[in-house]
């Protein structure tokens, strides 16, 4: 009988990804402070919280590039927005209560319908110059890919009625190509930083 041998290889490269963009300047990076309410009993950020800070940082890069963050309205009036389908983390060391963290999207790759993030949180040791992220924030705390996919709502609140059951209220989602002004401002600042 042979035991089926698991295969590290993403995780290895999402870790390796991470350790490589240490010495890479990052497309966006921003400090956030650790408060009491990200942490357990024990001081320690629980686990869930990685995800708060990976998508706050996606939320300020957003606003940074002048994009309306997760909600956009096509031209039809429809609502566009951005939901997680996959989250691949890996935990290296534990983020600490009272810390000061620097999160940053590493790189991005854009995908006709998806926008695929990696992204790590560093523990913040200012040596120098404050706004060298790279310098300053050296141990890598935790790493992420997170895959972001954009969908429309295909029930409109007038198309509801009494009698419909729960299932048929969901609002059914369907994927679309990311909108082409958001491509567009990514795409232009993936090249900005390919250039620094």
């Amino acid at each position: 009988m042979t035991t089926p041998k698991s295969n590290p290889t993403n995780t290895v490269s999402i870790a390796n990804k991470a350790q490589s963009d240490q010495t890479t300047t990052p497309l966006f990076a921003t400090d956030y402070n650790v408060y009491i309410n990200h942490t357990d009993a024990g001081g320690i950020v629980y686990h869930a919280n990685h995800l708060v800070f990976f998508e706050n940082c996606r939320r300020d890069w957003f606003t940074k590039l002048g994009l309306n963050g997760y909600f956009l309205q096509s031209d039809s009036g429809d609502i566009q927005h951005f939901v997680v389908s996959q989250a691949d983390l890996q935990y290296k060391r534990a983020i600490l209560l009272d810390e000061i963290i620097n999160v940053r999207i590493d790189k991005v790759e854009l995908k006709p319908a998806s926008m695929v993030f990696y992204q790590s949180i560093h523990r913040h040791t200012p040596k120098g110059n404050s706004t060298d992220h790279t310098k300053n924030s050296n141990h890598l705390l935790s790493s992420a890919k997170i895959v972001i996919a954009c969908v429309q709502n295909q029930v409109t609140p007038e198309s509801m009625s009494n009698d419909e059951t729960q299932a048929t209220r969901t609002a059914p989602m369907r994927p679309i190509r990311v909108p082409q002004s958001l491509r567009d401002a990514i795409q232009q600042a993936i090249t900005q930083n390919a250039d620094e």
